[in-house]
Parts: structure tokens; sequence; C-alpha cells
């Protein structure tokens, strides 16, 4: 999928969120600390990063099978290695599977996340929290390399901010360390809960005592599990805003009420029109007014979703503002919105949109995964006819995109 297509449409008709991308990688690269057999429902099999990660697996001596929403990882005992050689795509899941590796293992060998170098975006907290536990971390070439002599030992890991990769790293080593480690300032999200169930059902020992810390006793082996990965938070808000913004009528299916109280609540207050169903939340359009939020640790709005906000804010009378507290100016997005009319400027680390202004269709580019997201409901919104280079990247996050728009009544 390099280029999509899209006219001005309204959203109509139900649908099924898929598991949550974000909590299906951490739970592949859990995977890892066992030998036993790991079966997921609720899984997204038909996503980029998901495959990719699966191909990694396969690379260490894992099999895999897939059917519908499931996957079963089971483990090749005469072709395991701990040296993740891989010269496809990379992707930032690479840290979880350092991680995994040394904690089993005692080593680990994967490339630079994402193919980046340290200083472009930084990992210097992996590495931190694997040296806090007893392992020499190094770079080799294109590779993060890792040792530790015996096993990791347990520690306090003190986290200097609230890093979902670091805490969701720190928590599968320490899974499988010896005694007891306990993560101070971690940040907790619905797919580090997710992750922690999992690892407990597989008979890992961890409590979470809110976002004070979290306490490891490390346990010499985990067991296998089946488990049911977790409704996917930021398809089920790119669906309701899109919703909105279209005038029309959508019913979402598996909705995970409890992962986005605090977004509903800028949404209603913003002319969110939205029922609550058995098991789904039901939106009637509504008409969007402007909106000032910031993003913030969970269950605040998290950096992921300003994008989405950008577009509602842009179909919006008035002014509105978004300040990125996590990533300060990761408003790129904003120039390829502003070749579709959308008038703006950054004040500072603040977008101030300049709403109310109709989109017309051009030719955009999707920088990133949610870049891309926002640019499409734009496209739905805006007249004629919207092409978005790059679209590839939407895939990586976005499951059977296609069929669920078509099935929404999108022209795409």
């Amino acid at each position: 999928m390099n280029n999509i297509k899209i006219q001005k449409s309204q959203l109509n008709g139900q649908v099924k969120l898929s598991g949550a991308k974000n909590s299906a990688l951490r739970l592949l690269a859990a995977s890892l600390l066992t030998g036993d057999d790991i079966e997921l429902t609720n899984f997204p099999n038909g996503l980029l990063d998901v495959q990719v990660h699966l191909k990694m697996l396969e690379v260490l001596g894992k099999n895999y099978t897939t059917e519908l929403d499931s996957v079963r990882v089971t483990e090749d005992r005469n072709k395991t290695t701990n040296h993740l050689l891989w010269e496809d795509r990379s992707i930032r899941n690479t840290l979880l599977i350092l991680g995994a590796l040394t904690a089993r293992t005692g080593e680990g060998r994967v490339p630079l996340p994402g193919g980046c170098k340290l200083g472009e975006r930084k990992y210097d907290l992996h590495v931190m929290l694997l040296e806090n536990l007893g392992a020499k971390v190094w770079e080799e070439d294109d590779y993060l390399c890792a040792k530790v002599d015996g096993k990791l030992k347990g520690t306090d890991i003190v986290l200097p901010m609230r890093s979902t990769g670091a805490t969701e790293n720190s928590i599968i080593c320490a899974s499988l360390a010896i005694g007891k480690t306990t993560i101070w300032n971690p940040h907790i999200r619905p797919e580090i809960i997710d992750l922690i169930d999992m690892l407990n059902k597989m008979g890992a020992k961890i409590k979470v005592f809110g976002q004070k810390c979290i306490e490891i006793e490390g346990v010499p082996e985990l067991n296998g599990v089946k488990h049911s990965v977790i409704p996917d938070n930021m398809e089920a808000l790119t669906w309701a805003i899109g919703a909105v913004i279209t005038n029309g009528d959508v019913e979402i299916q598996n909705f995970p009420f409890e992962h986005l109280e605090v977004p509903l609540v800028f949404l209603r207050e913003s002319g969110m029109k939205f029922y609550r169903g058995e098991n789904s939340l039901i939106v009637r359009g509504g008409e969007s007014y402007p909106i000032e939020i910031s993003t913030g640790p969970y269950p605040g709005i998290n950096s992921d979703m300003q994008p989405l906000f950008a577009v509602y804010g842009a179909m919006s009378k008035g002014e509105s503002k978004i300040i990125d507290l996590r990533f300060p100016g990761r408003y790129g997005y904003a120039e390829e919105l502003a070749k579709m009319g959308m008038q703006y400027k950054v004040d500072g680390d603040m977008l101030v949109i300049d709403g109310g202004v109709p989109l017309k269709g051009a030719t955009v580019t999707a920088l990133d995964l949610r870049a891309g997201i926002a640019l499409l409901l734009a496209g739905m919104v805006a007249d004629g006819e919207t092409i978005i280079e790059n679209a590839w990247q939407i895939g990586r996050g976005y499951e059977n995109l296609e069929s669920k728009l078509k099935g929404l009544g999108v022209d795409i």
C-alpha cells in the first residue's frame, strides 16, 4: 500500500476494533522469555509491524501459525539463537527483544532500533536499565549487544522520566532476574497492564503500586499461556473522531471505555455526541468545537493522539490549541494538513489551529503512522480527491484498513 486515494465520505455503520498494536508487539517480545507455547487471541495479524516482528521471532528459532485473529508461537529448540541477524526494516521493539534474550539466555544481539543511531531517537534508558541489572551493553557495527555473567540480578531501577518502553523492558528483564526488582516512576498504561497480566499468567510475580512503583520478584522460568490482547484505543479514537467530523453514525464494537476516559471527556465537551452500548460506543455525529489539550501520561491524552485532535480542531470554527509535553514540537504533520487548507502556526511548543476553513483535496505525505491517519481523516472531509503518499505507514498500526473503511461507506 504505497498510495491511498480518498474522496469526501461519511462514516456510517459498525466496525470492530482490532487488538492493540502497541500491546501485541510487547507480548510477542515477552514470548521469548519461555520455551513453552504462547497463544494470543484478538491478535492483529494484519499489521505490518506485527508481521515484521513475527519474522524476527522466526530468525530467533520460534515458529508461528496464524488463523484469523489468533497466533500461536512455538519454539524449535534446534534453531534457537540469541543473535537477531536482520537486514530488513527494523522496528523499535528490538530493544524489548534484547531485554528478553538477555534475561533468558544471558546475552543478546539485535539491530539498532528502527535503524537509528544513539542521539537520534535515544535508547539510553534501555542501556541504563540493563546495566543496572548487571549486564554489559555496547554497540557493534549496526547492532546493540548485551551480555551478563550468569543471570540478571534484581535491583532498584529509577526511571528519570515516565517512559513506556523502558518500563516494559524493565518488567521483561526483571521477570527472570535473581531477586527483587523495584521500578520507580514507571509509566502505567493499558498495554503495560496487559503485558503484566500475561506475564503473571505465565508464572511471573509482579505487583503494581499505581504510578509509584512496580515490584517484581524474579522466578527461574516462565510457562506458556493463552491470552487475549486488549482492543486498540488509537483505532477506537480514530473511528470516534471520524464519525463526528463526517457527521456520521458509527457503532464501535469492543470499545475500551476504561482506557479512554479522559479523551472521551474532552470530546464530549467539544461537541461529540455518543452513547454507550453493551460493549460498544455509538457516535451519532455532533458538531466539533475548538479544543485545548496538552498531552501527558496515562490516563491523559497521549502524544500519539494529538494529530487526531488536530484534525478535529481544524473542523471546528475558532481557535484550537495543542501542546505536546512528551515530544515538544512534534507537529510535522501540520505542514501536510496545510496543503489541504488547514491554517495554523507554531507558537513556541504550542500548535495553534485557526479552524473552520474548508479543506480541499491535495497530494500529501504520511510522515509517520499517526500523521498518516490524521491525513486520512482530513481526506474524508476535504472537497475533491486526496492522495496520501507513503501510506504504508498507516498499515503499521491499522489492521484491515481498506475493508473496514469500505464497510463504513468510505470512497477509498
